[in-house]
C-alpha cells in the first residue's frame, strides 16, 4: 500500500470530528493499511486517520520501538472509557512536527472499540501507549495536542521536524 502524506497543521481536516465507521468493508480495511504503512514509515509511534486525509475514526498505535513487546494496535471508533492519575507528559505530534509541549494525560486508560475485524476489543493501557491512544482519540475530535499545553512555557521548537 502507498504511504500517504501526513497532514500538516493548520489543514482544515485536522480540526474536524470525524466520522464513525458503519461497517469494516474493503475500502475501511485500505484506509487501516495506508495508515499502518504511513505510521510505520514516519519517525512517530501512532497516527490517526484524519492526519492522512481520511475523516474516519480509525487510529494506529505501535510503541514497540520505544517499548518492545508492546505491538500493533488499529481502533475503528475508539472511545476511552475509563481512565488513571493524570501527569505532565513531554509531547509532539507528526502534523506539528516543529514543537513539544507538556500535556496532562491519564498514566493508564482502558479504550473501547473494534479490531480490524469489527470485533470490539478492550485495550487496557499505561504508560507511552496509554499517551499514544489518548493522543489518536484526540484527534479524530478535531482536538490538538497543543490545545492542551499546560503553559506557553513548556512549548519548546525543535532544532530538527520529528515525532
Amino acid at each position: 500500500m502507498p504511504v500517504r502524506k501526513i497532514l500538516q497543521y493548520p489543514h482544515p481536516l485536522l480540526r474536524e470530528v470525524c466520522r464513525p465507521v458503519d461497517e469494516i468493508d474493503d475500502e475501511v480495511r485500505i484506509h487501516i493499511r495506508n495508515l499502518v504503512d504511513t505510521m510505520r514509515a514516519s519517525p512517530g509511534v501512532a497516527l490517526a486517520a484524519p492526519q492522512i486525509g481520511v475523516p474516519r475514526r480509525i487510529i494506529a498505535v505501535d510503541v514497540t520501538t520505544r517499548c518492545p513487546g508492546a505491538g500493533l494496535i488499529v481502533l475503528v471508533n475508539p472511545e476511552i472509557v475509563a481512565k488513571g492519575r493524570m501527569k505532565t507528559v513531554r509531547e509532539g505530534c507528526l502534523s506539528i512536527p516543529q514543537y513539544t509541549a507538556d500535556i496532562r494525560r491519564a498514566e493508564t486508560v482502558t479504550v473501547r472499540g473494534l479490531n480490524s475485524e469489527g470485533k470490539e476489543v478492550f485495550i487496557e493501557s499505561s504508560g507511552l501507549e496509554a499517551v499514544a491512544l489518548q493522543h489518536e482519540v484526540d484527534h479524530l475530535d478535531g482536538i490538538l495536542f497543543i490545545d492542551r499545553v499546560e503553559s506557553i512555557r513548556s512549548l519548546f521548537r525543535r532544532k530538527k521536524p520529528g515525532p
